[in-house]
């Protein structure tokens, strides 16, 4: 903060000068001026936020130099000095827009405390004006949020205050509320702080709102630009030459999705949308450059469920108990599917959440009855937040982790390993000496547990877990009965037709046909 102290006597210009330790007041003492005149022609460049002055001296007097910097600058705090106790001055000079009037045979702590409070006058002007440029930043926020979002065609007051704004940004060029002025809208994320992330977009905002006509709108992980068009400028080429240069001067990388140009409101909310469905491609388009709708028009979608191979891949990591492998064979899933030239934000978003419904089904096939199933449905979902492939592996690790920590509690926790793995592997011949190695215990030692734990031997088991997949499958799909054979581990057509109708009563054509009683 600034202080100019201004006299037409030397010895008290001098003594004002030395005797006050500005500098620890946390003030910056300018050269002293010497007259009204003088101190006139330097306030414009030199902006004091405080100045001391006389009352009385040669030429303009004091009185008259504070109103002629009230004009100027009209925040300015001034402080008169005076050598005479005169009521009438005091009045003129109050009146005039003085803080304090002060004789100059006051003590120098008097000063001193005169300077402070012109110096918490000022403190207090600049606090109340950061709040009132928040709230009018936060309402013009707002007031481009709903333009963008619902529109203003029905808020005529509104729509004038928008208007105000772009013209005031050079956003508009004329008082017409902006009708024929070209605009479109340029959505920007930049990444690559790790620390001072939140920092990152606000410093790419500030630098581009410098470089461009243009509003802003900060949202949680990109900001929104609306930029008047104009060749050279702000057409494709202009505006890959200013993100380039965000992306040198802050040494991050910048994601830019850009919509059509506009020429009213209604269009403008357009080019918005477009822009928003243009970013949503971020992690498909790369994690840098500047793209439009033309970039992804083609993209018809890639496959949205993930293959029966996959999820018995899936079903053999979840069962390993084993988060390295998981977390790779997610990682490569996800960038198979972001690397598809077909891909678009649904179809990804369709086949990863496919994955964890695999992983949902994995775990019911593999939880056993004495299991707590409400812990099935607090699973959490996908929530489409963050990067695609740690939501995954966050979820399906989850899932991997509450099927063996319910291992870990059981007694006979290797006869549900058991179980799980047997309903994984219903499509193959599987003996009970192969269960019984895959859980590490002798095969007559686990023959007799099993039947004790489960009721059944363990033929009976596999048999009825076999019937079990196969009558489901008999009414909720429309394969042929052969598929469904082999599905569930049965080669020989007429066996598995036999044991079908063992179970249910009715060969599998007539149980498709009549459903369940």
């Amino acid at each position: 903060m600034r202080i100019l102290i201004v006299d037409d006597e030397v010895i008290i210009r001098t003594g004002l000068c030395t005797v006050i330790d500005w500098k620890e007041l946390g003030l910056e003492l300018l050269p002293a001026a010497s007259s009204a005149e003088e101190a006139l022609e330097r306030i414009p460049q030199e902006k004091p936020h405080i100045v001391l002055t006389d009352i009385r001296m040669s030429g303009m007097d004091g009185i008259e130099l504070a109103r002629e910097i009230k004009l100027i600058l009209p925040d300015t705090e001034i402080v008169i000095l005076t050598g005479y106790d005169d009521f009438n001055y005091a009045q003129q000079a109050l009146r005039g827009g003085v803080t304090d009037y002060l004789l100059k045979t006051s003590r120098p702590e008097e000063i001193i405390k005169a300077a402070l409070k012109a110096q918490q006058n000022i403190m207090d002007k600049w606090e109340s004006m950061k709040q009132d440029n928040l709230q009018q930043a936060a309402l013009r926020s707002q007031l481009l949020d709903r333009a963008l979002n619902r529109g203003l065609h029905d808020d005529e007051e509104a729509r004038t205050q928008l208007h105000h704004w772009f013209r005031k940004n050079g956003v508009d060029s004329s008082a017409d509320e902006g009708v024929g002025i070209a605009r479109q809208v340029l959505l920007v994320s930049c990444s690559g702080w790790v620390t001072f992330a939140n920092l990152l977009q606000g410093a790419a905002e500030n630098m581009l709102y410098e470089l461009l006509p243009c509003v802003t709108l900060m949202q949680k992980d990109h900001f929104v630009m609306v930029v008047r068009y104009e060749v050279g400028v702000t057409d494709v080429p202009g505006l890959h030459k200013a993100l380039q240069r965000v992306t040198e001067t802050l040494k991050c990388t910048v994601f830019a999705s850009l919509g059509p140009v506009a020429y009213d409101d209604e269009g403008l909310r357009a080019s918005y949308c477009t822009a928003k469905e243009v970013f949503a491609y971020q992690g498909l388009l790369g994690p840098s450059g500047l793209y439009t709708l033309q970039d992804i028009q083609d993209r018809s979608g890639s496959r949205t469920v993930c293959s029966e191979k996959e999820e018995t891949e899936l079903a053999a990591i979840l069962m390993k108990d084993n988060a390295t492998d998981l977390r790779h064979w997610v990682n490569l899933k996800v960038r198979t599917q972001l690397e598809d030239a077909a891909a678009t934000p649904m179809s990804v978003q369709g086949y990863l959440q496919s994955i964890v419904v695999a992983g949902h089904r994995w775990l019911e096939r593999a939880s056993t009855a004495e299991q707590d199933q409400s812990v099935l449905s607090a699973l959490s979902k996908l929530e489409g937040e963050g990067r695609p492939e740690e939501e995954v592996f966050k979820v399906l690790s989850g899932i991997m982790g509450i099927f063996h920590q319910g291992l870990h509690q059981n007694k006979y926790a290797y006869i549900h390993k058991a179980i799980a793995y047997i309903r994984d592997n219903l499509h193959q011949p599987i003996s009970l000496q192969q269960v019984a190695g895959f859980v590490h215990i002798n095969p007559n030692h686990f023959s007799e547990v099993f039947k004790r734990e489960t009721g059944y031997t363990y033929l009976e088991f596999v048999t009825r877990e076999r019937m079990k997949l196969a009558t489901d499958l008999v009414q909720s799909t429309q394969l042929k009965v052969s598929d469904i054979a082999r599905r569930v581990g049965y080669e020989d057509i007429k066996y598995f037709t036999g044991q079908f109708k063992k179970h249910t009563g009715r060969a599998p054509s007539e149980y498709r046909q009549g459903g369940k009683d």
